[in-house]
């Protein structure tokens, strides 16, 4: 049996940190006046006390480097543990949430999904729905962390390509994550400070703009209201339109910008990628738009721009009920949501990479085809794609689809109509917020679904947010005998 006190050591400490930001919640109600300020405060002293003693019971086993078994273990440990804290003022504060309610909630939160069980928003304490919006700005600064660290040192998805424009100290992959996060912070806490500002400059009140600013540039969703961001309309969609692409544009790429490489960013084909991709269901989504709504072109093409860019990046915002724009972009509406943004931001979903490799091997295979004695190589960004990464991509691909559709069965045989559970399932995996239909679509939540198919959906989300593999690696028997 491998040593778990490196993983205990390293979970108790985001524990006790989660604990501690319980503390920002509070005293925002203790500023409304709402009374809800226990609930934090026991909340807080539950997470820290625990997380505390966790902590220092482990602390003699600390070394700065991970076995590829304690790495697995840390990053699906690290997404498991913080939702069971994370739900604690769920439970125990006003909302009086059951356990599966508010775990799902803070699930949701952490891995920055968006899908919500609660209605009523908008009469909701301060300090709860700030609470909500801490736990996805946490998860998405979280997830660049494990992007860039964890995932490729664990080979998923792919990743592994990444792997040698990250910062390189293998064998320590504890500082190398201390290294890597303290200056992705300075650039995340930027980019939020910036739209929250923005925002107010647009009207939003200084509260709802930084619960928004959170939400937006972790990608994922929350909103202070039950209409979502269709309180807000006008300027304001353009520019959370544009932190919602910011959010899902690879952050390496920002570290690498200010440290002096201007042209990083755009010199990235993933972005360039995604950029594409963004502009050509925009054109799409606006014609059809204007076809049925031919006087306000300005704005089918803001509401196309916004909830194109909403669901594409995973962030979950709905400014409209796209479920009443007819079948056509109901469908490109599901299936936008399964590509995804950037590898190493806030996104979720497949990743716009791995579209990008499966073609370029397709495309190599087809040239195969037609000269079986030519040598054809797939390459990635002007480099040849290593056998190993292909492999890995392909396998995802049958993991996501394997998973998306034994995941809607199992919602299936909960008693759910066939709409909410393909989409359920696929809003779960993609980590996307809401789904299709009357009940989990924009204009609805998931409060109305059994406990069974809310416990399903949380490990959906679990395990699309670690890339499947992270999470089925653990639960294979030649993982324990290692």
């Amino acid at each position: 049996m491998f040593d778990l006190r490196p993983v205990g050591y390293v979970i108790g400490l985001l524990v006790t940190a989660l604990g501690l930001t319980m503390f920002l919640p509070m005293l925002v109600d203790i500023a409304e006046g709402r009374g809800h300020w226990p609930a934090f405060a026991t909340s807080a002293l539950l997470s820290v006390t625990i997380g505390s003693l966790v902590a220092l019971s482990c602390r003699n086993g600390l070394r700065e480097g991970l076995s590829i078994q304690q790495t697995f273990l840390l990053t699906t440990g690290v997404w498991l543990m913080l939702p069971i804290f994370g739900a604690l003022p769920f439970v125990l504060g006003e909302t009086d949430a059951r356990w599966v309610d508010a775990f799902f909630e803070a699930m949701s939160g952490v891995t920055t999904t968006g899908s919500t069980v609660f209605s009523g928003l908008d009469e909701m304490p301060k300090g709860i729905l700030l609470w909500r919006a801490i736990l996805q700005w946490l998860g998405g600064v979280g997830i660049i962390v494990v992007a860039m660290v964890f995932l490729p040192e664990l080979r998923v998805g792919g990743m592994q390509i990444f792997r040698s424009e990250a910062f390189e100290t293998m064998g320590k992959i504890l500082p190398r994550a201390s290294a890597i996060a303290s200056q992705i912070s300075v650039i995340y806490v930027g980019l939020t400070v910036a739209c929250a500002a923005s925002y107010i400059l647009l009207g939003m009140t200084a509260f709802d703009a930084t619960v928004h600013a959170l939400t937006t540039v972790s990608t994922g969703g929350f909103s202070n209201y039950d209409t979502s961001f269709a309180t807000f309309s006008g300027p304001t969609e353009y520019v959370a339109s544009l932190f919602m692409v910011l959010a899902a544009l690879p952050f390496v790429r920002y570290v690498q910008m200010v440290n002096g490489h201007t042209t990083a960013l755009f010199g990235d084909v993933q972005v360039r990628g995604f950029l594409l991709v963004i502009g050509v269901l925009v054109v799409v989504t606006t014609s059809v738009l204007t076809t049925i709504f031919p006087h306000h072109w300005e704005q089918s093409f803001r509401e196309a721009l916004f909830n194109i860019t909403s669901i594409i990046s995973g962030t979950g915002y709905a400014s409209v009920d796209y479920m009443t724009w007819g079948g056509f972009l109901i469908a490109i509406f599901f299936f936008i949501g399964l590509i995804g943004g950037c590898a190493g931001s806030t996104a979720c979903s497949v990743k716009i990479f791995r579209y990008q490799i499966l073609v370029a091997s397709v495309r190599s295979q087809i040239r195969r085809i037609h000269s079986p004695h030519g040598v054809f190589t797939p390459r990635y960004d002007g480099r040849v794609i290593d056998e190993d990464v292909l492999n890995s991509v392909m396998s995802f691909f049958v993991f996501f689809v394997v998973t998306l559709g034994v995941l809607a069965v199992a919602l299936g045989l909960t008693g759910l109509d066939f709409t909410t559970s393909v989409s359920g399932a696929a809003t779960a995996l993609a980590n996307i917020g809401p789904g299709l239909g009357d009940k989990i679509g924009p204009a609805g939540n998931f409060g109305g679904l059994n406990d069974t198919a809310k416990w399903l959906l949380a490990a959906g989300m679990l395990i699309g947010r670690l890339e499947l593999m992270a999470v089925y690696a653990i639960l294979t028997v030649n993982f324990w005998r290692a």
